[in-house]
């Protein structure tokens, strides 16, 4: 079994900074790509950013120059750095593992852009 674990969303107000950790955790023998995605109200869940096992990264074209992602392959955990929050940047985020051929997802931190 694999747990994914999220934690640092929160009420941010606009321009404002969260950085949203990841850690993985039970039988894992090595993830390839770690992600985040995030779904908001009546929308389809979407990716935000991915990172390899080797470090390349890409990023959904909404949050370029703006998020980070980074991953320690050692903690099997990984971060997102949000900056320059916009309101519609609100939505539920989830952390995504991919181990073999196996999707594994948390259960979703949310993180609400608002004044």
């Amino acid at each position: 079994q694999v747990q994914l674990v999220e934690s640092g969303g929160g009420l941010v107000q606009p321009g404002g900074s969260l950085r949203l950790s990841c850690a993985a955790s039970g039988s894992i023998s090595s993830i390839s790509n770690m992600g985040w995605y995030r779904q908001a109200p009546g929308k389809e869940r979407e990716l935000v950013a991915l990172i390899t096992m080797i470090g390349l990264t890409n990023y959904a074209d909404s949050v370029k120059g703006r998020f980070t992602i980074s991953r320690d392959n050692a903690k099997n955990t990984v971060w997102l750095q949000m900056n320059s929050l916009k309101p519609e940047d609100t939505s539920v985020y989830y952390c995504n593992a991919r181990i073999g051929t196996t999707n594994y997802w948390g259960k979703g931190t949310l993180v609400d852009v608002s004044s």
